[in-house]
């Protein structure tokens, strides 16, 4: 019997954890859900498994709506197994899985066989993210009907890593999914306008002597999309927001009550353009990092709502693949198992917000946007056992020696970060404990 089997049998009281609302609670689990939870020294510990949470923040399980898992077909950079090891011991309970594996996934066949080694590997919940075009071509739509009336039942449909540009196959896109209440999760990049491009296009960019990625680029076809939607009347989600002005057209839009959500990476949360000058690969990233105007209105758009969540876009890469001049490295970085520190250093340490805002933005608002059922309901009696207990007070240097990616594309590597997922439940069943996978690859 396995650790996981053994906990799942068994209640487990967890005593004296900070609740969003800062007060120290005890929670029961029991079957699979919270079957109490008190004020802390109130619930007994009788015949049952306890760990005692004593100055660890309570957090419900986190989703992220933008995680690239390779599998089927670039399993050298990443399986299901090692991406969602990753997830768990960044603190999330679901992650969905984009679409842009070989083969793609544009079918029910594919998008299902995704899911089922999310449930073979057991460390969280995968869900598929269903292709928006066949191949990702940009011409013909998908099997968007198929996907979702499978057993993978995908909500979210995207061609992340290229943009549906053709303005008429997004509509029709839009129209498609309003069926089956989907959402089109759009990565914003006008091809032509950012041909060659390197890094974000500004003053960095001009010294280093590399082409440039202008903001416009994004911001042109958020514009478009929005009047797509609201002329449709369907759901538009924009992938990895990175620019101020994104963020000033997405406000708009959401004045005028278009049905549009947004996100924004960790990454752009706190780098910007600046490590360019290192010339190190690993912080070469699609879009680009851009200016700390930029950084500072992503976090600003974050806090009020504008940008709904944070979404890691974990972007895992062979050693060659990054190991390379910077013009023929690929664009991207992982980040499952950082995500959760890079925010506490943005948001929380910057005194931005607070715990509470950050829950809604890693786990309410991004269950909702992917329609999830038993992920998101936050720490109350009777809701899944999909919970997180970490420990705000420590600091850790990020080691590849304890990565669970199979990719060593990390900008954070030997870097000081804040925090430190410790527990993580999945369902009431113990995949992370003292910082650890319960069951390790």
């Amino acid at each position: 019997m396995s650790n996981v089997e053994k906990i799942a049998n068994k209640p487990i009281v967890i005593q004296s954890a900070y609740s969003l609302e800062g007060k120290k609670v005890d929670l029961r689990i029991e079957s699979g859900v919270i079957s109490d939870i008190s004020e802390a020294g109130s619930l007994k510990a009788s015949d049952v498994d306890v760990i005692n949470a004593e100055g660890l923040q309570l957090l419900p399980g986190l989703v992220d709506l933008h995680t690239h898992l390779r599998e089927p077909g670039r399993e050298d950079a990443e399986t299901v197994r090692s991406g969602s090891a990753a997830a768990a011991l960044g603190g999330f309970t679901a992650v969905h899985a984009m679409a842009n594996t070989e083969p793609v996934a544009d079918t029910a066949g594919v998008v299902e066989q995704v899911v089922r080694l999310g449930r073979k590997a057991g460390y969280c919940d995968v869900f598929a993210v269903g292709a928006v075009t066949q191949g990702l071509n940009g011409a013909q739509l998908a099997e968007l009907g198929a996907m979702a009336h499978s057993m993978a039942n995908v909500k979210v449909f995207s061609d992340d890593g290229k943009c549906v540009f053709d303005s008429l196959v997004m509509r029709r896109a839009l129209e498609y999914v309003k069926q089956f209440d989907g959402v089109i999760a759009q990565h914003a990049q006008d091809p032509r306008l950012t041909e060659n491009a390197q890094m974000n296009e500004g003053v960095v960019s001009a010294r280093l002597g590399l082409a440039g990625w202008p903001a416009v680029a994004e911001e042109a076809i958020i514009a478009r999309d929005v009047l797509l939607a609201e002329h449709v009347q369907a759901r538009l989600h924009i992938c990895h927001v990175s620019t101020a002005g994104s963020v000033e057209i997405i406000r708009w839009a959401k004045a005028r009550g278009i049905k549009v959500t947004a996100e924004v990476t960790p990454h752009h949360l706190l780098l910007t353009d600046s490590a360019a000058e290192s010339y190190n690969p690993v912080f070469k990233v699609n879009p680009p990092l851009r200016t700390e105007r930029d950084v500072q209105a992503l976090r600003t758009a974050l806090v009020d709502g504008t940008i709904d969540i944070v979404a890691t876009d974990h972007a895992p890469h062979p050693k060659e693949s990054k190991e390379c001049e910077w013009s023929e490295a690929a664009c991207g970085m992982v980040g499952l198992e950082t995500a959760l520190s890079v925010v506490q250093e943005s948001i929380i340490e910057s005194g931005l917000s607070n715990w509470k805002t950050i829950a809604e933005r890693m786990s309410t608002a991004p269950a909702k946007i992917g329609r999830l059922t038993h992920h998101g309901l936050g720490i109350t009696k009777g809701a899944p056992a999909n919970i997180v207990l970490y420990d705000t007070a420590a600091r850790r240097t990020v080691s590849e020696i304890r990565s669970a990616s199979k990719s060593m594309n990390n900008p954070y590597f030997d870097r000081t970060l804040p925090g430190q997922v410790m527990y993580t439940f999945l369902h009431g069943n113990l995949v992370v404990a003292k910082g650890d996978l319960v069951n390790p690859l």
